[in-house]
Protein backbone atom coordinates (compact mmCIF):
# COMPACT_ATOMS: atom_id res chain seq x y z
CA UNK A 1 0.00 0.00 0.00
CA UNK A 2 2.60 2.73 0.76
CA UNK A 3 4.41 2.01 -2.85
CA UNK A 4 0.66 2.71 -4.38
CA UNK A 5 0.63 5.98 -2.08
CA UNK A 6 3.85 6.81 -3.46
CA UNK A 7 2.13 6.57 -6.89
CA UNK A 8 -1.02 8.81 -6.07
CA UNK A 9 0.28 11.43 -3.93
CA UNK A 10 1.92 13.27 -6.92
CA UNK A 11 -0.96 12.50 -9.84
CA UNK A 12 -3.92 14.00 -7.30
CA UNK A 13 -1.19 17.54 -6.34
CA UNK A 14 -0.93 17.79 -10.08
CA UNK A 15 -4.45 17.23 -10.69
CA UNK A 16 -5.12 20.06 -7.76
CA UNK A 17 -3.13 22.40 -8.91
CA UNK A 18 -4.33 22.13 -12.18
CA UNK A 19 -8.44 23.10 -10.52
CA UNK A 20 -6.20 25.80 -8.55
CA UNK A 21 -5.14 27.62 -11.27
CA UNK A 22 -8.41 27.67 -13.19
CA UNK A 23 -10.34 28.55 -9.76
CA UNK A 24 -8.37 30.75 -8.02
CA UNK A 25 -8.66 34.15 -9.25
CA UNK A 26 -7.76 36.94 -6.65
CA UNK A 27 -4.72 35.36 -5.42
CA UNK A 28 -2.93 35.64 -9.08
CA UNK A 29 -4.43 39.70 -8.97
CA UNK A 30 -3.02 40.71 -5.92
CA UNK A 31 0.39 41.40 -4.36
CA UNK A 32 1.51 37.14 -3.28
CA UNK A 33 4.03 35.94 -0.87
CA UNK A 34 4.37 32.13 -1.22
CA UNK A 35 7.15 29.73 -0.04
CA UNK A 36 7.18 25.75 0.49
CA UNK A 37 8.59 26.90 4.16
CA UNK A 38 6.44 25.44 6.55
CA UNK A 39 4.73 27.63 8.93
CA UNK A 40 1.98 27.56 12.33
CA UNK A 41 -1.34 28.65 12.31
CA UNK A 42 -1.26 32.40 13.81
CA UNK A 43 2.57 33.42 12.24
CA UNK A 44 3.14 36.49 10.66
CA UNK A 45 4.42 36.99 7.16
CA UNK A 46 5.79 40.75 6.67
CA UNK A 47 4.70 41.80 2.76
CA UNK A 48 7.05 44.21 1.60
CA UNK A 49 5.92 47.44 -0.62
CA UNK A 50 7.83 49.74 -2.25
CA UNK A 51 8.34 53.10 -0.37
CA UNK A 52 7.63 56.41 -2.75
CA UNK A 53 11.28 57.81 -3.66
CA UNK A 54 11.97 61.88 -4.41
CA UNK A 55 13.96 63.41 -6.03
CA UNK A 56 16.49 66.06 -5.45
CA UNK A 57 19.06 68.85 -7.41
CA UNK A 58 22.21 67.36 -8.68
CA UNK A 59 25.09 69.73 -7.58
CA UNK A 60 28.62 69.44 -7.12
CA UNK A 61 30.09 69.01 -3.99
CA UNK A 62 33.22 67.12 -2.05
CA UNK A 63 31.39 64.86 -0.33
CA UNK A 64 29.25 61.74 -2.06
CA UNK A 65 26.21 61.78 -2.20
CA UNK A 66 23.65 60.34 0.43
CA UNK A 67 21.08 58.23 -0.57
CA UNK A 68 17.98 58.50 1.53
CA UNK A 69 17.33 55.14 2.91
CA UNK A 70 15.05 52.86 1.52
CA UNK A 71 12.00 52.06 3.68
CA UNK A 72 9.56 49.75 2.15
CA UNK A 73 6.16 49.51 3.82
CA UNK A 74 6.44 46.25 5.92
CA UNK A 75 2.41 45.16 5.94
CA UNK A 76 2.33 42.51 8.41
CA UNK A 77 -0.69 39.78 7.61
CA UNK A 78 -1.15 36.59 9.95
CA UNK A 79 -1.27 33.17 8.55
CA UNK A 80 -5.23 32.60 10.39
CA UNK A 81 -6.69 30.54 8.07
CA UNK A 82 -6.07 27.08 8.35
CA UNK A 83 -8.57 25.15 5.97
CA UNK A 84 -8.72 21.82 5.06
CA UNK A 85 -11.15 19.40 2.34
CA UNK A 86 -10.95 16.14 2.09
CA UNK A 87 -11.95 12.71 0.95
CA UNK A 88 -11.95 9.13 0.83
CA UNK A 89 -10.84 6.20 -1.88
CA UNK A 90 -11.06 3.10 -1.51
CA UNK A 91 -8.11 0.98 -2.90
CA UNK A 92 -9.59 -0.02 -5.84
CA UNK A 93 -10.00 3.92 -6.87
CA UNK A 94 -6.81 4.61 -5.76
CA UNK A 95 -5.22 1.84 -8.35
CA UNK A 96 -7.49 3.28 -11.30
CA UNK A 97 -5.53 6.50 -10.66
CA UNK A 98 -2.49 5.19 -10.62
CA UNK A 99 -3.62 3.44 -14.43
CA UNK A 100 -4.58 6.65 -15.48
CA UNK A 101 -8.36 7.29 -14.38
CA UNK A 102 -8.83 11.12 -13.38
CA UNK A 103 -10.40 11.44 -9.50
CA UNK A 104 -13.10 14.16 -10.15
CA UNK A 105 -13.37 14.65 -5.86
CA UNK A 106 -9.57 15.92 -6.06
CA UNK A 107 -11.00 19.07 -8.66
CA UNK A 108 -14.35 19.14 -6.06
CA UNK A 109 -11.81 19.36 -2.83
CA UNK A 110 -9.61 21.85 -3.80
CA UNK A 111 -12.33 23.91 -5.70
CA UNK A 112 -14.02 24.25 -2.37
CA UNK A 113 -10.61 25.62 -0.99
CA UNK A 114 -9.86 27.80 -4.09
CA UNK A 115 -13.39 29.53 -3.62
CA UNK A 116 -12.80 29.97 0.08
CA UNK A 117 -9.34 31.43 -0.71
CA UNK A 118 -11.21 34.15 -3.03
CA UNK A 119 -14.27 34.81 -1.11
CA UNK A 120 -11.47 35.74 2.04
CA UNK A 121 -9.43 38.06 0.05
CA UNK A 122 -12.61 39.52 -1.47
CA UNK A 123 -13.73 40.40 2.54
CA UNK A 124 -10.78 42.41 2.96
CA UNK A 125 -12.99 45.33 0.40
CA UNK A 126 -14.38 46.92 4.05
CA UNK A 127 -11.22 49.10 4.13
CA UNK A 128 -11.96 50.32 0.56
CA UNK A 129 -13.46 53.76 0.32
CA UNK A 130 -12.75 55.00 -2.99
CA UNK A 131 -16.41 54.47 -4.81
CA UNK A 132 -17.58 55.24 -8.34
CA UNK A 133 -21.00 54.14 -9.97
CA UNK A 134 -24.38 53.60 -8.60
CA UNK A 135 -25.13 51.54 -6.07
CA UNK A 136 -27.88 49.03 -7.45
CA UNK A 137 -27.41 49.38 -10.59
CA UNK A 138 -25.13 46.94 -12.47
CA UNK A 139 -22.22 49.24 -14.36
CA UNK A 140 -21.78 48.78 -18.36
CA UNK A 141 -25.33 48.53 -19.04
CA UNK A 142 -25.03 50.90 -21.82
CA UNK A 143 -21.47 52.33 -22.06
CA UNK A 144 -18.34 52.15 -20.65
CA UNK A 145 -18.24 54.78 -18.10
CA UNK A 146 -18.02 52.38 -14.73
CA UNK A 147 -14.41 51.80 -16.55
CA UNK A 148 -13.80 55.18 -17.72
CA UNK A 149 -14.99 56.40 -13.80
CA UNK A 150 -13.15 53.99 -11.61
CA UNK A 151 -9.68 54.81 -13.97
CA UNK A 152 -10.32 58.11 -13.30
CA UNK A 153 -10.89 58.06 -9.53
CA UNK A 154 -7.93 55.73 -9.47
CA UNK A 155 -5.85 58.60 -10.46
CA UNK A 156 -7.59 60.95 -8.23
CA UNK A 157 -5.99 58.55 -5.56
CA UNK A 158 -2.26 59.07 -7.01
CA UNK A 159 -2.91 54.95 -7.57
CA UNK A 160 -0.16 53.47 -10.07
CA UNK A 161 -0.90 53.24 -13.80
CA UNK A 162 0.96 49.48 -13.87
CA UNK A 163 -0.61 46.30 -12.24
CA UNK A 164 -3.94 47.88 -12.08
CA UNK A 165 -6.90 45.26 -12.14
CA UNK A 166 -10.63 45.20 -12.75
CA UNK A 167 -12.49 42.32 -11.16
CA UNK A 168 -16.34 42.21 -12.31
CA UNK A 169 -19.09 39.77 -10.81
CA UNK A 170 -21.40 38.00 -13.45
CA UNK A 171 -23.83 40.67 -14.38
CA UNK A 172 -21.20 43.36 -15.07
CA UNK A 173 -19.25 41.29 -17.25
CA UNK A 174 -21.71 39.95 -19.10
CA UNK A 175 -23.32 43.97 -19.58
CA UNK A 176 -19.04 44.87 -20.56
CA UNK A 177 -19.08 41.65 -23.14
CA UNK A 178 -22.56 42.84 -24.84
CA UNK A 179 -19.99 46.31 -25.65
CA UNK A 180 -18.02 46.89 -28.75
CA UNK A 181 -14.87 47.76 -26.32
CA UNK A 182 -14.76 45.06 -24.22
CA UNK A 183 -16.01 42.26 -26.88
CA UNK A 184 -13.06 42.46 -28.78
CA UNK A 185 -10.89 41.47 -26.25
CA UNK A 186 -12.20 37.99 -26.35
CA UNK A 187 -11.77 38.55 -30.44
CA UNK A 188 -8.09 38.80 -29.57
CA UNK A 189 -7.69 36.55 -26.52
CA UNK A 190 -5.55 33.45 -26.63
CA UNK A 191 -5.50 30.20 -24.44
CA UNK A 192 -3.21 32.37 -22.08
CA UNK A 193 -6.35 34.78 -21.34
CA UNK A 194 -8.26 31.68 -20.90
CA UNK A 195 -5.99 30.08 -18.48
CA UNK A 196 -4.43 33.66 -16.54
CA UNK A 197 -8.43 33.96 -15.82
CA UNK A 198 -8.74 37.73 -17.65
CA UNK A 199 -11.32 38.91 -19.93
CA UNK A 200 -7.71 41.40 -21.67
CA UNK A 201 -6.37 44.70 -20.79
CA UNK A 202 -9.15 47.46 -21.48
CA UNK A 203 -8.88 51.40 -19.84
CA UNK A 204 -5.44 50.48 -18.28
CA UNK A 205 -6.80 47.51 -16.03
CA UNK A 206 -6.12 43.63 -16.19
CA UNK A 207 -10.38 42.81 -16.68
CA UNK A 208 -11.32 39.36 -14.73
CA UNK A 209 -14.46 38.00 -13.87
CA UNK A 210 -15.06 36.50 -10.48
CA UNK A 211 -18.13 34.89 -9.32
CA UNK A 212 -17.88 35.49 -6.10
CA UNK A 213 -17.66 39.36 -5.83
CA UNK A 214 -19.08 40.01 -2.62
CA UNK A 215 -22.13 42.30 -2.10
CA UNK A 216 -21.75 45.23 0.55
CA UNK A 217 -25.55 45.37 2.79
CA UNK A 218 -25.83 48.56 4.78
CA UNK A 219 -28.81 49.65 6.57
CA UNK A 220 -30.85 52.80 5.04
CA UNK A 221 -30.55 55.77 7.18
CA UNK A 222 -34.03 56.07 9.42
CA UNK A 223 -35.92 59.21 9.38
CA UNK A 224 -34.53 62.28 10.83
CA UNK A 225 -31.20 64.57 9.41
CA UNK A 226 -28.14 62.88 9.98
CA UNK A 227 -25.00 65.98 9.95
CA UNK A 228 -21.40 66.96 10.69
CA UNK A 229 -21.52 67.72 13.98
CA UNK A 230 -19.84 71.19 14.28
CA UNK A 231 -16.46 72.83 13.38
CA UNK A 232 -14.24 69.82 12.38
CA UNK A 233 -10.61 70.24 10.61
CA UNK A 234 -9.14 68.18 8.51
CA UNK A 235 -7.23 64.43 9.91
CA UNK A 236 -9.67 65.16 12.45
CA UNK A 237 -9.53 62.29 15.10
CA UNK A 238 -6.18 60.85 13.06
CA UNK A 239 -3.05 59.60 15.08
CA UNK A 240 -1.53 57.45 11.98
CA UNK A 241 -0.99 60.30 9.21
CA UNK A 242 -4.93 60.88 8.27
CA UNK A 243 -5.28 57.37 7.05
CA UNK A 244 -7.61 56.67 9.57
CA UNK A 245 -9.74 59.25 11.78
CA UNK A 246 -12.91 60.20 13.60
CA UNK A 247 -16.34 62.07 12.59
CA UNK A 248 -18.65 63.16 14.89
CA UNK A 249 -22.26 63.13 13.43
CA UNK A 250 -24.99 64.53 14.63
CA UNK A 251 -28.64 62.43 14.50
CA UNK A 252 -31.89 64.44 14.84
CA UNK A 253 -34.46 62.29 15.79
CA UNK A 254 -34.04 57.80 15.43
CA UNK A 255 -30.85 56.15 15.78
CA UNK A 256 -29.77 54.31 12.83
CA UNK A 257 -26.88 51.79 12.50
CA UNK A 258 -23.91 51.74 10.53
CA UNK A 259 -21.95 49.04 9.74
CA UNK A 260 -17.83 48.30 8.62
CA UNK A 261 -17.48 48.67 4.97
CA UNK A 262 -20.39 51.68 5.11
CA UNK A 263 -19.55 54.34 2.30
CA UNK A 264 -20.78 57.78 3.77
CA UNK A 265 -20.13 60.94 2.24
CA UNK A 266 -20.89 64.94 3.01
CA UNK A 267 -22.11 67.61 1.24
CA UNK A 268 -19.71 70.15 -0.51
CA UNK A 269 -16.85 67.22 0.23
CA UNK A 270 -15.86 65.61 -3.16
CA UNK A 271 -14.33 62.09 -1.11
CA UNK A 272 -16.18 59.29 0.32
CA UNK A 273 -15.04 57.68 3.40
CA UNK A 274 -15.34 54.25 4.72
CA UNK A 275 -16.77 53.64 8.28
CA UNK A 276 -14.18 51.00 10.03
CA UNK A 277 -16.16 49.68 12.97
CA UNK A 278 -19.59 48.64 13.43
CA UNK A 279 -21.10 51.82 15.35
CA UNK A 280 -25.07 53.03 15.92
CA UNK A 281 -25.56 56.50 15.55
CA UNK A 282 -27.78 57.79 18.44
CA UNK A 283 -30.05 60.24 18.55
CA UNK A 284 -27.45 63.39 19.14
CA UNK A 285 -24.01 63.12 18.55
CA UNK A 286 -22.24 60.15 17.72
CA UNK A 287 -18.22 59.38 17.17
CA UNK A 288 -17.98 57.49 14.16
CA UNK A 289 -14.27 55.86 13.10
CA UNK A 290 -13.27 56.62 9.40
CA UNK A 291 -11.03 55.82 6.96
CA UNK A 292 -9.04 58.45 5.21
CA UNK A 293 -9.41 60.78 8.27
CA UNK A 294 -11.44 63.93 7.09
CA UNK A 295 -10.21 65.62 3.85
CA UNK A 296 -11.88 68.45 3.81
CA UNK A 297 -12.53 70.83 6.91
CA UNK A 298 -16.00 70.86 8.21
CA UNK A 299 -18.24 73.81 9.21
CA UNK A 300 -21.08 71.84 11.25
CA UNK A 301 -24.45 71.18 9.68
CA UNK A 302 -23.62 69.24 5.95
CA UNK A 303 -25.43 66.35 5.27
CA UNK A 304 -24.01 63.34 5.20
CA UNK A 305 -25.24 60.63 2.39
CA UNK A 306 -24.82 57.03 3.57
CA UNK A 307 -24.06 54.93 -0.03
CA UNK A 308 -26.93 52.06 -0.59
CA UNK A 309 -26.26 48.53 -0.29
CA UNK A 310 -24.25 47.63 -3.82
CA UNK A 311 -22.25 44.64 -5.23
CA UNK A 312 -18.22 45.47 -4.90
CA UNK A 313 -16.72 45.28 -7.65
CA UNK A 314 -13.44 46.44 -7.70
CA UNK A 315 -10.63 48.28 -9.58
CA UNK A 316 -7.43 47.79 -7.62
CA UNK A 317 -3.80 48.03 -8.08
CA UNK A 318 -2.20 44.68 -7.14
CA UNK A 319 -0.88 46.21 -3.81
CA UNK A 320 -3.66 47.23 -2.23
CA UNK A 321 -4.11 44.00 -1.13
CA UNK A 322 -1.86 41.19 -0.05
CA UNK A 323 -2.28 37.34 -0.23
CA UNK A 324 0.51 35.12 1.53
CA UNK A 325 -0.04 31.01 1.45
CA UNK A 326 2.26 28.64 3.26
CA UNK A 327 2.28 24.73 3.74
CA UNK A 328 1.67 23.74 7.88
CA UNK A 329 4.07 22.41 9.73
CA UNK A 330 3.02 19.46 11.73
CA UNK A 331 4.08 15.96 12.49
CA UNK A 332 3.90 13.24 9.88
CA UNK A 333 2.32 10.54 12.70
CA UNK A 334 0.49 8.51 11.35
CA UNK A 335 0.39 9.92 7.81
CA UNK A 336 1.20 7.64 5.42
CA UNK A 337 2.58 10.23 2.64
CA UNK A 338 2.50 13.75 2.52
CA UNK A 339 3.38 16.34 -0.46
CA UNK A 340 2.91 20.00 -0.72
CA UNK A 341 3.59 22.56 -3.36
CA UNK A 342 4.05 26.37 -3.35
CA UNK A 343 2.33 26.79 -6.82
CA UNK A 344 4.15 30.17 -8.41
CA UNK A 345 0.70 30.28 -10.81
CA UNK A 346 -2.04 30.70 -8.57
CA UNK A 347 0.09 31.78 -5.76
CA UNK A 348 -1.27 28.89 -2.79
CA UNK A 349 0.96 26.46 -1.02
CA UNK A 350 -0.91 23.31 -1.50
CA UNK A 351 -0.62 20.43 1.06
CA UNK A 352 -2.03 16.75 0.37
CA UNK A 353 -2.02 14.18 3.28
CA UNK A 354 -2.83 10.31 2.94
CA UNK A 355 -4.04 8.54 6.35
CA UNK A 356 -5.11 5.73 6.62
CA UNK A 357 -7.62 5.01 9.39
CA UNK A 358 -10.33 2.66 10.28
CA UNK A 359 -9.70 0.58 6.85
CA UNK A 360 -10.25 3.53 4.73
CA UNK A 361 -7.69 6.08 2.99
CA UNK A 362 -8.24 9.24 3.70
CA UNK A 363 -6.80 12.11 1.26
CA UNK A 364 -6.53 15.70 3.20
CA UNK A 365 -5.24 18.78 1.36
CA UNK A 366 -5.08 22.15 3.19
CA UNK A 367 -4.00 25.46 2.89
CA UNK A 368 -2.71 27.66 5.32
CA UNK A 369 -3.19 31.87 4.26
CA UNK A 370 -3.84 35.10 5.22
CA UNK A 371 -5.03 38.27 3.84
CA UNK A 372 -5.02 41.93 4.09
CA UNK A 373 -6.44 45.04 2.38
CA UNK A 374 -3.21 46.56 2.72
CA UNK A 375 -3.76 49.97 1.27
CA UNK A 376 -6.87 50.93 0.48
CA UNK A 377 -6.08 54.03 -0.69
CA UNK A 378 -4.98 51.66 -3.88
CA UNK A 379 -8.44 50.91 -4.75
CA UNK A 380 -12.14 51.79 -5.60
CA UNK A 381 -15.40 50.34 -5.47
CA UNK A 382 -17.54 49.87 -8.92
CA UNK A 383 -20.70 50.01 -7.58
CA UNK A 384 -23.62 47.55 -8.96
Amino acid sequence: MPNLFNDVVPILVAQGLQTLRSACVMPRLVNTDYSNTPANQGDVVNLYIPSAQTVTDVAAQAAPFQAPDAQPVRSPIPLNRWRRSGFYLTDKEQEEIVGGIQSRQTGEAVKALAQDINAFIFSRYTRVFGFVGTAGTTPFASDVTGATNARAQLNRQTVPLADRRLVLDVNAEANALALPAFAQAQQIGSATTVIEGTLGRRYGFDVAMDQQVPTHVSTPLTAGAATANGAQAVNAGSTDGGRTGTVSIAKATNASPLVAGDIISFAGDPNTYVVTANTSLIVGNTTVPIAPALQVAKTGGEAMTLRASHVVNLAFHRDAFGFVSRPLQTSSQNVAEMMSVADPISGVALRLEVVRQNKQTLFDFDVLYGAACVRPELAVRLAG
